[in-house]
């Protein structure tokens, strides 16, 4: 067997290099020319009074992400169009992991798919073009980067569903913005990996315990990443390492200007490999303070390397081009958009992944680099193939006392009252 370890070695030169996570050369230009072409602009504004005040009103009003004009009104009657199928909700649904899951799911005939996504529109066009049958899906409105959207997308749902329990949440929409220089920031002030990737679904699956405990094998996933995990290749041997510290910016409300969970200063890459960790041990805290109670199996997953995905949107050209095959032919952990689809969907369908606090993998799950095969594609590494498994997580994932820390900030920083809290009994 052949165990690659040079290339490993280049891997996370390659991850870890400053080159690989700085702003292309084309944004510092653009960042150049825009500095340029304010100057100008302001030199024009001195000499007519109008136009400064026109500048001046668009610099000081940003558009949110969330308006209330963006406020969707509530869909009714949902019921008869469910029908006998379980109801499963898909953050993310529109694009990659979250649209091929949501096709497979919506295919089998055993699950009517409420796409929860930022632009509705889309939404509906993507589902028509994945020939995902009619009466099989709904969209609806969710933006993560408002915790507001969150609140009118669970009153919405249930408007739509009426007195019929959620069989299953999939909490898959991310951002991935490792060459910023600076971060950007929710309606809410978080910064945007943290904000939309955790906050925003730490609310929903608050919200939505409750009514999900009313329906039987009720499963609730939160899509995880090795990235987060240091026992992995991506996550330990690739920098930055995920850190949560102490949670000091948590301890300090995770507002602007605090970007990051540390406390320290922005660094986009390892702001969404934290963000990973809180939803790791979100899952594991939803297990301890509800699973017997509610009896939902809580769950987290890998579903290997997707390095097509837009995820990497922000990424070099080069990198974009280069990541796919590295991934495939050299460390083994990639995976196609359509079988990590299907990875996802077997978690919250398939009679074997009713279990709760399990971290589901792949093919090895990504702790190790591929290993040779006959086909050329090294194995073993998360990637394509292979059967599910229980995975483990790193012993900062598993840490009970940051996970409870984490979570009472989180309910602070989210604005939770009681009332928000589920009611299930909660475990000692």
């Amino acid at each position: 067997m052949v165990r690659f370890v040079p290339f490993l070695t280049a891997a996370a030169y390659l991850a870890g290099s400053a080159e690989a996570f700085a702003p292309a050369p084309s944004q510092v230009r653009a960042q150049r020319l825009a500095s340029d072409g304010h100057v100008a602009a302001a030199d024009r504004a001195l000499a007519s009074p109008t136009l400064l005040a026109d500048m001046l009103v668009q610099t000081e009003l940003p558009e949110k992400i969330y308006l209330p004009k963006d406020k969707e009104s509530a869909k009714i009657l949902g019921g008869i169009k469910i029908g006998t199928r379980r109801l499963t909700v898909i953050t993310g649904a529109s694009s990659g992991l979250g649209l091929n899951c949501a096709v497979a799911l919506a295919k089998t005939g055993r699950h009517f798919v409420v796409m929860a996504v930022r632009d509705v529109e889309k939404g509906k066009r993507v589902a028509k073009e994945m020939g995902m049958p009619d009466n099989s899906y709904v969209v609806m409105k969710l933006e993560l980067g408002n915790l507001q959207s969150v609140r009118d997308f669970v009153f919405n749902l249930k408007a739509f569903k009426s007195v019929r329990p959620l069989n299953n949440l999939i909490c898959n929409a991310a951002v991935y913005k490792p060459t910023d220089p600076e971060p950007a920031w929710t309606d809410d002030g978080f910064e945007q990996s943290m904000g939309i990737n955790h906050f925003g679904h730490f609310l929903l699956v608050n919200l939505l315990v409750d009514d999900m405990a009313k329906a039987k094998d009720a499963r609730m996933c939160i899509v995880g990443s090795i990235t987060g995990n240091t026992n992995t290749v991506g996550g330990g041997l690739v920098y930055p390492q995920a850190d949560l510290g102490n949670l000091q910016g948590f301890e300090q409300g995770a507002t602007k200007p605090i970007a990051m969970a540390d406390g320290k200063p922005f660094f986009g890459a390892k702001a969404y490999k934290d963000a990973k960790v809180c939803n790791m041990m979100t899952v594991s805290e939803l297990h301890r303070r509800y699973h017997d109670s509610t009896g939902i199996a809580f769950s987290s997953m890998y579903p290997g390397c997707i390095a097509e995905t837009a995820l990497f949107r922000e990424k070099r050209p080069w990198f974009r081009k280069a990541f796919p095959w590295f991934m495939k032919y050299v460390t083994g952990g990639y995976v196609g958009e359509v079988e990590a689809g299907e990875r996802l969907g077997q978690v919250v369908d398939a009679p074997e992944c009713a279990k709760s606090d399990i971290y589901w993998s792949w093919n090895g799950g990504a702790q190790q680099v591929g290993r040779w095969s006959k086909d050329g594609k090294p194995k073993g590494a998360g990637g394509s193939g292979g059967e599910i498994f229980e995975n483990t997580q790193s012993d900062a994932v598993k840490d009970r006392g940051t996970a409870m820390k984490m979570w009472e900030l989180s309910c602070q920083a989210c604005g939770m009252t009681e009332k928000d809290l589920p009611k299930a009994a909660m475990s000692p």
